[in-house]
């Protein structure tokens, strides 16, 4: 297997078979989105969502920068001979790239090869958020979400209680010290909020959670710089499996009004929400 070159990859299973750059089409994205990997060896994260599509897996296969920046070449190379744009480098994967020693040189040069070869294109990085736990990451991306590097961090927040939180997103990490950490950063920061929506062991989040959810959401909102909450439905097989499942399509369009509502009454403005089933 040639790991710095991922071929035509559909979905995000790939992954899982030691890709470091696997190209995807990504609903949030619209399109083609570059996904990086940090952990191509092994799932890796601190939170044990009951949704994540990463199923356990272990290879030989080790995390190399020059592996990375040659598949990521590789990877704009043919989506610009197909004429298909790409819209994102994605910094996912097999887990929480922030807790990774590879993350910040890793993000570095990938903002290096975006700005040569696909000026276009956003700098993402999905998180669970952990990683403003510590000063070091929290200060690296305090810097990274600014020009020049100008990455888009998206960050985890399925929950408004601790209950629902341990529930859904499996996590011993107190609930208030990591939306502490997420309030701070974002008072002064641009970030993307990220909210899944389904069901945990046959159980739905209730009003109270929704309401509750969407009053810390709007009070994260408030200093105005959140650019897009993003409320996504499960869409893909996880090895919790069948202890979390999709809800209607309705409930997630009445999780926006919740939000909406609460945005209202906080008097948040000009914060887009986005749904995606």
């Amino acid at each position: 297997m040639n790991i710095e070159d991922a071929g035509s990859i559909e979905n995000h299973r790939g992954r899982e078979e030691g890709f470091t750059v696997y190209p995807v089409y990504s609903r949030r994205s619209g399109g083609l989105s570059i996904g990086i990997n940090l952990y191509p060896d092994k799932k890796c994260c601190n939170f044990d969502c009951r949704y994540c599509e990463v199923f356990p897996f272990a290879n030989s296969v080790r995390f190399s920068q020059t592996v990375m920046e040659s598949g990521l070449r590789k990877a704009i190379a043919r989506a610009a001979a197909r004429d298909v744009p790409v819209k994102d480098i994605c910094f996912s994967g097999n887990g929480e790239p922030s807790i990774s020693p590879d993350f910040a040189p890793a993000l570095l040069a990938a903002a290096s090869i975006r700005d040569e070869a696909a000026a276009g294109a956003d700098l993402v990085v999905i998180s669970n958020g952990t990683g403003l736990l510590r000063e070091d990451c929290f200060n690296f991306l305090e810097g990274a979400v600014r020009p020049p590097v100008s990455a888009r961090l998206w960050l985890k927040l399925d929950a408004g209680s601790s209950e629902w939180y341990e529930k859904i997103d499996g996590c011993d990490i107190g609930f208030e010290r990591l939306t502490a950490a997420i309030k701070k950063f974002s008072a002064s920061n641009g970030c993307v909020i990220q909210t899944m929506h389904c069901s945990v062991n046959g159980e739905s989040p209730s009003v109270e959670e929704v309401c509750s959810w969407a009053e810390l959401t709007a009070e994260i909102a408030k200093p105005g710089n959140v650019r897009l909450v993003q409320i996504y439905g499960k869409a893909r097989p996880s090895p919790h499996d069948p202890a979390c499942a999709t809800l209607p399509s309705s409930s997630l369009e009445e999780r926006a009004g919740a939000l909406q509502m609460a945005f209202e009454t906080a008097g948040v403005r000009c914060t887009p929400v986005a749904v995606y089933e």
